[in-house]
């Protein structure tokens, strides 16, 4: 494998970039952060991207210690990608990155792909800023998605990831489980949100704030827990 191209900056911005400033990776990143993917999934879910670049990107991803390759046991039988420690380490990264992008993002192209679960860091942002905590079963015209609200960071990283950078005042935190993942929650979930393709691209935007869609009622809130009822109540 060829040597990592660099800045050659003495800077920990420039280091970092020298990472994931490459086109595709930090998308990479927020696919991953659902946890493993096998390359077929990936591919499908980065629409645009070759084959041959994903690969490139995927391997840089390993050399550095952001992600990991491996085969899941029988029945499954497939190889998977999953993050490192370093890698979803970047979640702050990539969540302060989509804040900052919000006014990009204007109304929907029609070149634009979408996949419901890219709303998931966007809503994640949302409900974390109210304060909630739980495992919030999304509905939205485009398909189903899980998030995992106000979790707490992982004891320890596993043994076998790449150590993470920690300091004393911007040290990112590494977490255990999978932020986001498609579908219907693996377990019951605290509420369930069911919101229209407008109102959930409006709150991506930035321009619907999560608590007044609540409260106007542009959000159907399921569930009898106390998650549940903080959302209904706003």
């Amino acid at each position: 494998m060829p040597p990592r191209r660099s800045y050659d900056q003495y800077c920990s911005a420039a280091r970092a970039l020298d990472l994931v400033g490459d086109r595709w990776t930090l998308l990479i990143v927020r696919e991953l952060l659902a946890g493993p993917r096998r390359y077929t999934d990936l591919h499908a879910d980065l629409p645009g991207v070759s084959t041959d670049v994903l690969a490139s990107r995927l391997k840089d991803m390993e050399r550095d210690g952001l992600a990991t390759r491996r085969r899941l046991p029988p029945p499954g039988a497939a190889t998977v990608y999953e993050l490192t420690a370093r890698g979803s380490a970047l979640l702050p990264v990539l969540q302060a990155f989509g804040a900052w992008g919000e006014a990009e993002l204007g109304e929907r192209r029609p070149t634009d792909a979408v996949r419901a679960h890219w709303f998931a860091l966007p809503l994640l942002r949302a409900l974390e800023g109210l304060g909630v905590r739980g495992l919030i079963e999304v509905h939205l015209d485009e398909g189903d998605f899980h998030v995992r609200a106000g979790r707490e960071p992982a004891d320890s990283a596993p043994a076998d990831s790449a150590p993470v950078y920690s300091a004393p005042v911007y040290a990112a935190p590494v977490y255990a489980a999978p932020v986001y993942g498609d579908g219907p929650a693996p377990t019951p979930a605290d509420a369930r949100l069911t919101l229209t393709t407008p109102v959930s691209e409006a709150v991506a935007r930035g321009t619907l704030p999560l608590l007044e869609a609540l409260r106007a009622g542009q959000v159907t809130v399921e569930g009898e827990g106390p998650v549940a009822k903080a959302l209904r109540e706003g």
